[in-house]
């Protein structure tokens, strides 16, 4: 076993007013079931921000319980997979709210400063500009998105951020960069979801306007409809891309989008 959990907060706060509760806090909680060896402090640490995450708690007992996970090793990677999952049944405003939380514990100015911040061994910074969308997005770059290169119009990076049940992926666009005209097929269902996690971009359906996304912007794309996305001309991109399920999944890579139409963009 590491080192023992103690605390005192209880106590502290609520010795006088509600003795029995703050005995409960802290002998019973923490000195006990937090000390208990069936399952690992890290696990523990991640049940904690789940429950809490599912009840919308966002206050300073959610800030702790993210320093708590962060310290007992949850990489940012993994808490990043895990509220992703947890959107989905908890409820995407909660998990908005508590993204918001957890990227000020893991990227910390300090920790970015040094190169120890959430995800600084797996960002592939190039430059300034591409260190402060990093910086400023909670789930990490990735690598170079190699695979799919030649359907893409300047650089790409790829993190998967979940693979099982509904593939989740957050990729990311340099300025300028955009993928080539596609379109998602499917016998059943399908379909693909973009919700933007940082920077600025554009997706745009066959015989549509172009939309702009931002973060918090999310854009629904049906299965066979030919469109596009990547980032604005200038500006550094991220999305996650949501595969909807469906049958007989499979994509056409078509043809690139030229300068020309390209440079109609703001």
């Amino acid at each position: 076993m590491g080192k023992k959990i103690e605390q005192t907060a209880g106590r502290a706060q609520l010795g006088e007013f509600a003795p029995d509760f703050a005995h409960f806090n802290d002998d019973v909680l923490f000195g006990e079931n937090w000390n208990n060896e069936d399952i690992s402090l890290k696990t523990r640490s991640l049940v904690t921000v789940v429950a809490l995450m599912a009840q919308g708690v966002t206050d300073s007992s959610l800030v702790y319980h993210l320093r708590n996970a962060k310290a007992s090793g949850v990489s940012q990677k993994e808490i990043a997979a895990v509220m992703t999952h947890v959107a989905f049944y908890a409820g995407w405003p909660k998990a908005w709210a508590a993204f918001n939380l957890a990227k000020e514990v893991w990227n910390d100015a300090e920790s970015e400063a040094a190169g120890t911040g959430a995800g600084a061994g797996d960002r592939p910074h190039k430059d300034a500009a591409m260190q402060a969308h990093a910086a400023g997005m909670f789930f990490p770059v990735g690598e170079p998105n190699d695979t799919y290169a030649q359907f893409f119009v300047g650089q790409s990076y790829l993190a998967p951020v979940s693979t099982r049940q509904v593939p989740i992926y957050n990729v990311t666009f340099e300025p300028g960069c955009r993928n080539n005209w596609h379109i998602h097929h499917a016998d059943a269902a399908g379909g693909q979801i973009l919700v933007c996690v940082a920077g600025r971009g554009y997706c745009q359906a066959q015989g549509e306007e172009p939309v702009e996304l931002v973060p918090g912007s999310v854009a629904n794309i049906p299965a066979g409809v030919k469109h596009w996305h990547g980032a604005a001309p200038g500006s550094w991109f991220s999305h996650l891309a949501i595969e909807v399920p469906g049958e007989g999944l499979r994509t056409e890579w078509l043809e690139a989008v030229s300068d020309e139409e390209y440079g109609k963009l703001a």
